[in-house]
């Protein structure tokens, strides 16, 4: 985008907008055509579940009430990988009344 675009303020605001909103739009469209599930996986624990509705994109670290407390994009691939496994049904020895996927 040009300089002198940017410039108008009421056009940059506009680009700004539509730029932000249309991945989510799409996502959000393109899960419910596949009834799959849409989840902001960075906004979870990755121990306990809680959703964290008030991080910003400049909180870094992930802190939770139940004493998690890592990288927030480490923390957002833990819970992909554990979906991962839940949705495959690949579960941990020790997990209540599961067996070892081989």
């Amino acid at each position: 985008m040009s300089k002198g675009m940017m410039t108008n303020t009421r056009l940059a605001r506009h680009i700004a907008d539509i730029g932000f909103f249309e991945p989510r739009r799409q996502l959000t469209y393109k899960s419910q055509w596949c009834c799959a599930e849409l989840t902001a996986s960075s906004n979870l624990c990755s121990t306990c579940g809680k959703k964290h509705e008030t991080l910003t994109l400049s909180d870094r670290m992930f802190v939770c009430e139940c004493g998690n407390k890592m990288c927030r994009d480490h923390n957002a691939s833990v819970n992909l990988e554990n979906y991962t496994a839940r949705s495959a049904g690949i579960y941990t020895a020790g997990d209540n009344g599961s067996v070892l996927a081989a």
